[in-house]
């Protein structure tokens, strides 16, 4: 490692942030016709037309603009697009019968699916704590605190622990199976831990902070590998290990297909899950006032699963997923998995300070420059070859957005600041 070229990276990620990809989605996302943001692109970057607002790409869009506002960046102008989206969140998407956000909407705001879903509602509470912290306004913490207690009242599992994950409108659990009533995730869980530190980090509440520890001790006593430390993907209601299923309302299936029942499933991880558990947590620890250190191991455990199984070394990237023990299932090479690394593998070189981590951020930071950013646009393909060609060519829809990838140009930059200092 030298200055030069941290410093170099670092202005080759600021210059993709300020110039190429914040500009993708401030110039276009903004609805001024019905509220809210436009989130379905092409490969161009132009609107497909697609009839829907979903609540995961509404609550993502208005994090990254929230976040990106935070940070700095917009010259303030940010703070404007992040209050639309909120506005059209709290009076389009919410409930006022039984509370909670409506799954999917049509673009006038009418609604389309009105289940309610916790993984959703995680980024609920995560996007508002944060509108409120970068903007002040009010109304995002008390919305995010609204979701908070809605999530206590009917979603925790008093007996086993964790969260219930699939609902009705009126918070009904949903049947078994693809209806996902006998399921709880690692998805959900992970994005619940981020979710609340942000909540806890603006409201600053004691039961905020046990909910936060809660959730912590759960995925690493129950849903991490015991051995490998490895995010298990999903879990039957006392958390035997279930077989990854295909859920009818998608949000967390890294592949569509026909089949209702992934292979390996009950043996495969994702590498890019893992490093973002462990930056996550990190993150965590740090606005509940704990020493990282105290999870070094953990830590260094998740870290090296990930550069030696996750790492393509000839070619560039990450890879999707592979076994716990070792070795890799899918060698094709998907956007967020690659912005999670990134962020995941300078954590690592920042509490170990061991080059290999280094050498690993490198990687990924060049595949994704070289082969993930459409230049012609300004955003990332989100699932590519293992050699780095184009398969899924949009830009943005529901489930593929701007929060995995400005998030992590946003902090990897703040990383490769504190290696400067360091250096």
């Amino acid at each position: 490692m030298n200055l030069t070229e941290i410093t170099t990276l670092k202005e080759e990620a600021q210059n993709h942030l300020i110039n190429e990809l914040l500009p993708f989605w401030t110039t276009r996302m903004k609805d001024e016709t019905y509220g809210g943001y436009i989130t379905h692109f092409d490969e161009k970057g132009d609107d497909t037309g697609e009839d829907e607002k979903s609540l995961i790409a509404q609550t993502r869009c208005l994090y990254t603009i929230s976040s990106a506002h935070r940070a700095g960046y917009g010259n303030g102008e940010f703070a404007e697009l992040a209050k639309h989206g909120a506005d059209f969140l709290i009076n389009k998407m919410w409930d006022n019968v039984h509370g909670g956000f409506y799954w999917m909407l049509d673009r006038k705001g009418d609604v389309k699916i009105d289940q309610k879903i916790i993984y959703g509602h995680s980024f609920a509470i995560y996007s508002l704590s944060e509108y409120t912290l970068a903007t002040g306004d009010r109304r995002g913490i008390e919305y995010a605190e609204k979701v908070f207690d809605l999530i206590q009242k009917y979603c925790a599992d008093t007996m086993y622990g964790g969260y219930w994950e699939m609902f009705q409108r009126d918070w009904t659990l949903n049947g078994p199976g693809s209806a996902g009533g006998d399921r709880k995730t690692l998805d959900v869980h992970m994005h619940l831990m981020e979710a609340f530190t942000t909540l806890y980090e603006c409201t600053g509440k004691e039961v905020h902070r046990r909910k936060l520890l809660e959730v912590i001790d759960i995925l690493n006593i129950r849903i991490n590998h015991p051995v490998y430390k490895t995010g298990i993907p999903q879990f039957f209601k006392d958390w035997t290990i279930a077989p990854q299923i295909k859920f009818d309302i998608i949000w967390g299936w890294d592949r569509f297909s026909d089949e209702g029942e992934k292979g390996n499933a009950t043996d495969n991880t994702c590498f890019g899950h893992n490093a973002e558990f462990a930056w996550l947590l990190i993150h965590s620890l740090k606005i509940l006032k704990i020493d990282p250190k105290r999870y070094s191991k953990t830590f260094k455990i998740i870290f090296d699963h990930t550069i030696n199984n996750g790492i393509d070394y000839e070619l560039g990237g990450v890879y999707v997923e592979g076994p716990h023990s070792g070795g890799v299932y899918d060698k094709e090479k998907e956007f967020w998995q690659q912005a999670e690394v990134l962020i995941g593998m300078l954590d690592a070189v920042i509490l170990f300070g061991d080059v290999k981590y280094w050498e690993a951020y490198k990687n990924v930071h060049r595949f994704v420059f070289d082969k993930v950013i459409n230049k012609e646009a300004g955003e990332w393909y989100a699932l590519l070859t293992r050699s780095g060609e184009p398969i899924w060519t949009h830009m943005g829809h529901s489930w593929k957005i701007n929060y995995h990838t400005v998030r992590s140009m946003i902090q990897s930059i703040e990383r490769l600041g504190e290696l400067e200092a360091i250096l």
